[in-house]
């Protein structure tokens, strides 16, 4: 199975940390650090998608701040945030990613809830895996 047809559901992430919008940004620093990832998905009390705080996001924060103790995740996230269908095929995140310019696509199931999360380092490991094992 090429990428082109290797569904994103193969590859995702589904163990998916998420934090509120109120959550303080310091906490999320130590999430991310403590976990060894680059995003968390950003939820609402109701389970809702309100946005997406990646490792990049921190630039504004120290460029922004003087402390890393001060402000919230609702503060620095990233919101209108794009996702991609679990049905959606690795070809179609990467021509996503690139023409968005974007390093991580929370996947959506059937009722548009976030079900996992992919990033261009996934991508990246599949095309290694799938050259060393010689399948395209």
């Amino acid at each position: 199975m090429g990428v082109d047809n290797t569904p994103v559901e193969n590859l995702m992430s589904t163990d998916l940390l998420t934090v509120t919008p109120d959550t303080k940004i310091s906490e999320a620093a130590d999430i991310l650090l403590d976990q060894g990832v680059g995003s968390l998905v950003v939820l609402d009390s109701e389970g809702h998608l309100k946005g997406v705080l990646t490792s990049t996001d921190f630039v504004s924060v120290v460029s922004t701040n003087n402390s890393l103790y001060s402000g919230t995740v609702g503060d620095y996230m990233t919101e209108d945030v794009l996702t991609v269908s679990s049905t959606a095929t690795l070809y179609d995140v990467a021509v996503k990613m690139f023409r968005e310019d974007i390093q991580h696509l929370p996947v959506a199931g059937d009722k548009n809830e976030i079900v996992g999360m992919v990033s261009a380092t996934d991508l990246t490991a599949q095309l290694a895996y799938m050259g060393s094992s010689g399948t395209d």
